[in-house]
């Protein structure tokens, strides 16, 4: 199932290093506010507030089989930028540590988000992969 995607776009921030980002290049937190309102403006259920990880950011969203989390991050080594963005199934502990988080992925939570991003006159170039 092709759960990963990359994309361009230069509406969102990919140079302004903010003083709250854990490592210089943590952007995407302002893509990430804006994936969200757009699924919640969809009736999708997300966190109230996206997390960083130590290369980008995160969220977790809802829908009827289960809760999934976006993973995103900007590729500024590639020639014109790069968003990359994955989807993985919230698991437990265990599950997390066995290796779960990319089996049982809802097709429902590719589509919210092809909706959300294939509508969207600031996002180019849109491609989705299978996922590893």
């Amino acid at each position: 199932m092709r759960t990963e995607a990359t994309f361009r776009s230069s509406a969102f921030n990919t140079s302004d290093v903010k003083p709250y980002f854990i490592n210089p290049g943590c952007f995407g937190d302002d893509l990430a506010k804006w994936i969200m309102a757009r699924l919640r403006s969809s009736g999708v259920r997300t966190a109230d507030e996206p997390r960083q990880e130590d290369f980008g950011w995160y969220f977790e969203f809802e829908v009827p089989a289960g809760t999934h989390c976006c993973v995103l991050g900007y590729q500024a080594d590639h020639p014109e930028g790069l968003w990359l963005l994955w989807l993985e199934r919230r698991r437990g502990f265990l599950g997390s540590i066995f290796g779960m988080r990319k089996r049982g992925i809802d097709p429902a939570a590719v589509k919210a988000l092809q909706d959300v991003l294939g509508a969207a006159p600031e996002i180019r170039h849109l491609q989705w992969q299978d996922g590893q």
